[in-house]
Formats: structure tokens, C-alpha cells, sequence
């Protein structure tokens, strides 16, 4: 899976949890869940959840608190997947 591929999946994943529309607007890999898309932190674990599911792997306690932007999250999603 392709760099962009995984970036889109991810904003199809996100797109429910989103408070600045803007900012999701322009995401890139240094956009930041909660700074940037304002995304709380209650629906951060959503979001790791529905990542989870989508891509069937498991999210380890140090990877979530890892997982603070897009470009984390496919990290994460790379390494769970290889």
C-alpha cells in the first residue's frame, strides 16, 4: 500500500472526529490529531479503533500514545502490517 493510499484511508477514518475543517482540508503527514483537527481525546481512541479495525491489527499501549499525528499513525500502521 502506497503512501498517499494509506493517507487517504486514514482521512475517510478521521473525517467523523474532525473539528477544524481546514485543517483536514490541507492534512499532511504533520498533521497533529488533537492541535491541528482538534480531534478530543476521547474520540482519538475511537479513531485508533476504527483503525484497528480497518486494517485488522492490534494497537499496543506505547504505540497509541505514539500516535499524535498522520504521519505516526502510518508508521504504526506500516509496522503492524509487515
Amino acid at each position: 500500500m502506497d503512501k498517499q493510499q494509506t493517507i487517504e484511508q486514514l482521512k475517510d477514518i478521521i473525517k467523523p472526529y474532525i473539528q477544524n475543517q481546514e485543517a483536514f482540508d490541507t492534512l499532511t503527514e504533520d498533521t497533529d490529531f488533537i492541535n491541528d483537527l482538534k480531534i478530543n481525546s476521547a474520540n482519538l481512541v475511537d479513531v485508533i479503533l476504527d483503525i484497528e479495525e480497518k486494517y485488522n491489527i492490534i494497537i499496543d499501549n506505547e504505540s497509541m500514545e505514539r500516535m499524535v499525528n498522520v504521519k505516526a499513525a502510518m508508521e504504526i500502521i506500516d509496522t503492524k502490517l509487515s
